[in-house]
C-alpha cells in the first residue's frame, strides 16, 4: 500500500492508482456514496483527495462502477475518467470480473459448495429472501463457498461470487443455517458486532491496457477475524 488517505476519523489505504484508476480499501461502516444518513462517504472523500493531490479546480470526476454494503470493507476500484468508468461498468455488468470475499459463518460448512437460489427483495423492508424461480421479481443468484478453517463453532470461508445480487452472500448462507457472524439483519448479530464479511480480492482488466489488475486486502484482526489470524495471513 503506497499511500493513505486520512480524513476525519477515516483512514483509507490506496491499493493502486494511475491516470485511469483509483483503487482503495474501503473501511467498514463508511458508505460508498452519500445517503439519507448524511454521513461522510467514500466517493466524496476520493474526490477531495484527487482535488487536493493534483490541485484540480472545480468539480472532480470519480466514477462509481460497483458497490459494497456499508458494513462491509475491502477492495474497490473507482474510475478517474468517463471512458474508464464505462469500460469497467461493462465488466461488472457482464460478470467479467472476479470477486472473492472472506466470511466467517456461524456453524460448520464441511466442504466446498456451489449455492444457487432465486432471490427477491421486499421493497418495504429492504430484506432479501429466497424465492421460487417463477416469482415475479426473483433473480438467480450463484456463488461458491470454499471453507478454509473451523474453530469454536465457526467457519472461515472464501466466497467467489458468480452473480452480483444484493445481500446474496448473507442471504444464501443464512438460508442454509450458516448465517454470517455479526449479521444483525439475517443472522441474529447483536449490537456492537461487526459483520464478518470482507471483499478480499478483486480482479479486472485495466480499461486501457487490457492487462489484468488484481487487488488484495486483508480484514482487520478484530471481532470474528481474530480467531483466524493465522489462516488469513498466508492466503493473502
Amino acid at each position: 500500500m503506497s499511500e493513505k488517505i486520512q480524513t476525519g476519523r477515516w483512514t483509507i489505504n490506496v491499493l493502486y492508482e494511475d491516470n485511469h484508476l483509483l483503487c482503495v480499501e474501503k473501511p467498514v461502516n463508511l458508505p460508498v456514496q452519500a445517503d439519507a444518513s448524511g454521513d461522510m462517504d467514500l466517493l466524496n472523500i476520493l474526490k477531495s483527495y484527487i482535488r487536493d493531490k493534483y490541485m484540480k479546480p472545480g468539480n472532480v470526476y470519480v466514477g462509481l462502477v460497483h458497490r459494497l454494503d456499508r458494513p462491509v470493507g475491502g477492495c474497490m476500484v473507482f474510475a478517474k475518467t468517463s471512458k474508464a468508468a464505462a469500460r469497467l461498468s461493462a465488466q461488472f455488468s457482464f460478470h467479467e470480473t472476479e470477486k472473492k470475499y472472506f466470511a466467517v459463518l456461524n456453524g460448520c460448512l464441511s466442504e466446498k459448495s456451489e449455492f444457487t437460489d432465486f432471490l427477491k427483495q421486499n421493497e418495504k423492508t429492504g430484506m432479501v429472501l429466497v424465492a421460487k424461480a417463477n416469482e415475479e421479481g426473483a433473480k438467480q443468484a450463484s456463488l461458491i463457498s470454499d471453507p478454509i478453517a473451523h474453530k469454536d463453532g465457526l467457519t472461515l470461508t472464501e466466497v467467489t461470487l458468480l452473480t452480483g445480487r444484493k445481500h446474496q452472500i448473507r442471504v444464501q448462507h443464512a438460508s442454509r443455517g450458516l448465517p454470517l457472524w455479526g449479521d444483525a439483519r439475517y443472522g441474529g448479530g447483536k449490537s456492537g458486532m461487526q459483520i464478518a464479511l470482507w471483499a478480499h480480492k478483486l480482479t479486472f482488466l485495466h480499461p486501457t491496457t487490457k492487462q489484468p489488475v488484481t487487488l488484495v486486502s486483508t480484514p482487520p484482526m478484530t471481532g470474528a477475524w481474530k480467531s483466524f489470524q493465522s489462516e488469513l495471513k498466508p492466503i493473502v
